[in-house]
């Protein structure tokens, strides 16, 4: 099990024992900046390897072996944002992409090379994490940026990304990243609209909203097979078909006092959620 905490120290824990196995301070060792609010991004682990952002001028995003802790590879001069990489194949390949303040870099897992980069506004704080989505990435962030979709395109050996739409101050997450599906995002999108916000179904291609239904408020969304399981900010739990067609409740439970802005977890039929206050485990039926 791997965290990276607020004050940008990576652990790795024996999943078992809860035995610490190694750690890396990357403020101390490898000159890192601490954010606003300090450290929300977790750790991305792909392929043997965990990546993070945070260091300092040379060596701001980086890779780790993930038994040993060693170095792999540190890269670039980039600010963090509180959004977690992610991992994505885009036309054959494998890249991991980093949402950091100046926008989207794409970097070789192996490497750390640069396959592309695109611009896009930094504003207070960037929270949810890039969407890859066939050749489409979707990116969004609250306080006035909106959202966008980027097309990546084939050029020669490299690539060329470009936008496909941006709206400015709408289709945005404040925090809770949207989950991909046959050409749709679902999740909720809105910007302080604590106890109220929507979730909507929004398409890749266009921006233009499917559906929305309120009453979420920055909440989360996973995908469960061809369901939604979204967690609302108030601690009530809702599942719901994954379908551009018109929202459709399958189930719904009020579980948790104390706010939720954290995501359901699920594994083996369960689903885990907790809040300010509590925890559950509940059977997805």
């Amino acid at each position: 099990m791997y965290v990276y905490d607020a004050a940008m120290v990576l652990h790795a824990f024996d999943a078992k024992s809860g035995k610490e196995a190694w750690s890396v301070d990357v403020r101390s060792e490898h000159g890192g900046r601490e954010i606003r609010w300090q450290n929300a991004a977790s750790p991305l682990v792909d392929g043997g390897r965990v990546y993070v952002a945070g260091g300092g001028k040379g060596s701001s995003l980086l890779a780790f072996d993930a038994k040993s802790g060693e170095l792999a590879w540190a890269v670039g001069d980039e600010l963090m944002t509180h959004a977690t990489p992610i991992a994505a194949d885009l036309h054959g390949e494998h890249q991991i992409i980093f949402y950091v303040q100046s926008g989207l870099v794409a970097l070789d897992p192996e490497t750390g090379d640069e396959r592309w980069r695109i611009g896009f506004p930094y504003r207070i704080s960037s929270a949810a994490s890039p969407v890859a989505h066939g050749e489409h990435v979707f990116v969004s962030a609250g306080y006035g940026v909106g959202g966008a979709v980027v097309h990546v395109a084939k050029d020669g050996d490299g690539f060329a990304p470009d936008f496909v739409w941006h709206k400015r101050n709408k289709r945005m997450n404040h925090w809770s990243t949207p989950v991909a599906k046959d050409g749709y995002l679902y999740g909720m999108f809105s910007f302080k609209k604590y106890g109220k916000g929507p979730m909507k179904c929004v398409e890749i291609a266009t921006g233009d909203i499917m559906w929305e239904k309120s009453g979420f408020g920055p909440g989360n969304v996973i995908l469960v097979g061809d369901h939604l399981v979204a967690l609302g900010d108030a601690g009530q739990l809702v599942v719901v078909d994954a379908t551009p067609d018109e929202y459709r409740e399958r189930g719904r439970a009020e579980l948790l006092d104390g706010k939720c802005w954290s995501s359901p977890a699920y594994a083996d039929g369960r689903v885990y959620v907790r809040s300010t206050k509590e925890a559950a485990c509940v059977e997805l039926k």
